[in-house]
């Protein structure tokens, strides 16, 4: 009886193993053959990319040097940098295990959560309202000292981020911060 157990048990298994992969096949055929628009559109993309710049070669008769890249962002001319320094950049998002009961409110009161924009950073040794960037990770982009740290993190700038993925998958860097006159 114990024999005929085992077997039985055996034909259960492999017969949820021929379902499983039954389907995943179907998936995989309905995903990538039935429905292959998205990457068909991306191919599209670029080989409309690739052609409207051929044009502008053509235009330019071949000299890139003739081409003028369009630079659609406002000038920053009057920005300020008061000082620099290498500082450990992390991020973090607001979930009450990061900070404290009332995640989405930063120490200087500000709701994160309603403001829904990732400026925000917290640093001990700046004073709040304080504008930094960080040019190899952000570019131009400006943030605002809204929020503290531990402490113990004296010399460190953390990013809010709104996923909680995008801030691990930030880690830890070491960067440079400009801070701006007010």
């Amino acid at each position: 009886m114990n024999k005929e157990e085992n077997i039985q048990q055996n034909i259960i298994s492999l017969k949820l193993a021929k379902k499983l992969i039954f389907s995943l096949v179907f998936v995989l055929i309905f995903d990538f053959i039935l429905f292959p628009a998205p990457s068909m559109a991306a191919e599209y993309n670029d080989l409309q990319e690739n052609q409207d710049f051929e044009e502008i070669l053509s235009e330019n008769k071949g000299n890139i040097e003739d081409i003028q890249v369009k630079n659609n962002f406002p000038e920053n001319s009057d920005i300020k940098i008061s000082w620099t320094g290498n500082y450990t950049m992390t991020a973090y998002n607001s979930e009450a295990v990061q900070c404290d009961a009332s995640p989405c409110i930063t120490a200087n009161g500000f709701n994160v959560c309603e403001h829904g924009v990732e400026d925000t950073i917290a640093a001990n040794f700046l004073p709040f309202g304080a504008k930094v960037r960080i040019p190899d990770l952000f570019g131009e982009k400006v943030f605002i000292v809204r929020d503290r740290m531990h402490r113990r993190y004296d010399n460190r700038v953390d990013i809010w981020m709104l996923e909680k993925q995008d801030a691990l998958k930030f880690g830890v860097k070491y960067a440079k911060i400009e801070v701006l006159e007010p």
